[in-house]
Parts: C-alpha cells; structure tokens; sequence
C-alpha cells in the first residue's frame, strides 16, 4: 500500500482523538491545535510521529 500525506496527518488525528478520548489532560493540545501542528511536519517527521515500523498498518487501524 502506498500512502499520501493527507492518509496519514487522518490516521495521526484519529490516534491522538483517541488517545486522549479517556485521559484528558488540560495541557493537551485541542484536536484543532494538533492538526494544525501536523501541518507544519515534513513528511518524514510524520512517520516519526506515527512511531511504528509499519506505516501502512498503522494507517489501516487508524483509518478504518
């Protein structure tokens, strides 16, 4: 599977909804403020972000 960048600032932004769904913590970034600091990675500094060996998996699990 190949995957643009648009897939996985999605996935990323349906990972930290989740994420922090159940541990709210006020100095949380808003969903708003996350997206909008995904906007300012490289591509590369976005599979960081994602923090996983298969890129591709983990844009399946957070996008389905």
């Amino acid at each position: 599977m190949t995957y643009t960048r648009s897939q996985l600032i999605n996935a990323l932004t349906n990972e930290y909804a989740m994420l922090t769904h159940d541990s709210y913590d006020p100095d949380d970034m808003t969903a708003a403020e996350f997206v909008d600091y995904l906007h300012t990675l490289s591509d590369s500094e976005l599979v960081t972000e994602a923090d996983t060996d298969n890129v591709d998996e983990f844009i399946l699990t957070y996008t389905s």
